[in-house]
């Protein structure tokens, strides 16, 4: 029983990492900058923020799950904002800058920012909520261990994701020059400054 909740919540860890969104583009962009373990440091940002709404979702912290919820619009503004500024750095800035600022922020500024945007869309909350009640996980007392073990699988899923796809991404990351990474730069700045873009949009 157990082992089937974990690979379960493998699966929806997978799931919800492998779409590609601001992260994604974030993640491959970091890794052809700053190698692989920048990448690994910002999906584990990621996967963290993931496995905080799963287990607010799992065992039925309603306050908090009830104060983000409130506070959504205010959380989802400064996610399009910060994916704005963070687009439009990274578009105008040379492949050098954007090394030496890697550099400075360190791996834990990897983790931040990442953990700071996916922590920004708080109706993920519902998300787990639904899949968890159709699993039977946390819908009921008594139910915490396999809750436990589900979002342990989903913090494992999607981490499992942005290894892979880091790891993928760091195999080709000596074929790109300087002028490649200024191409990249600019595609990576732009796609993201449209998300930030449209997650603003979506508010009005």
């Amino acid at each position: 029983m157990e082992v089937s909740v974990f690979l379960k919540g493998i699966l929806l860890g997978l799931s919800i990492a492998a779409p590609v969104g601001p992260i994604g583009v974030l993640c491959i962009r970091r890794t052809l900058g700053g190698g692989m373990i920048s990448g690994v440091a910002s999906g584990v940002g990621t996967a963290v923020a993931d496995a905080a709404y799963g287990l607010i979702a799992a065992f039925g912290i309603t306050a908090v799950s009830s104060l983000l919820l409130e506070y959504s619009f205010l959380l989802r503004l400064c996610g399009g904002l910060f994916l704005f500024h963070m687009g439009y750095s990274i578009f105008f800035a040379r492949p050098a800058d954007i090394q030496a600022t890697d550099l400075r922020a360190g791996r834990f500024g990897d983790f931040g920012s990442a953990f700071f945007l996916t922590l920004t869309n708080p109706l993920t909350i519902l998300s787990f909520t639904a899949v968890f009640a159709g699993f039977g996980v946390g819908d009921t007392p008594g139910n915490y261990g396999l809750a436990g073990i589900m979002v342990g699988g989903v913090f494992s899923g999607s981490l499992l994701w942005w290894v892979m796809l880091s790891g993928a991404v760091g195999l080709f990351r000596n074929r790109f020059d300087q002028q490649k990474l200024i191409i990249v730069n600019r595609i990576s700045g732009a796609i993201i400054c449209l998300f930030g873009v449209v997650s603003l949009a979506t508010l009005l």
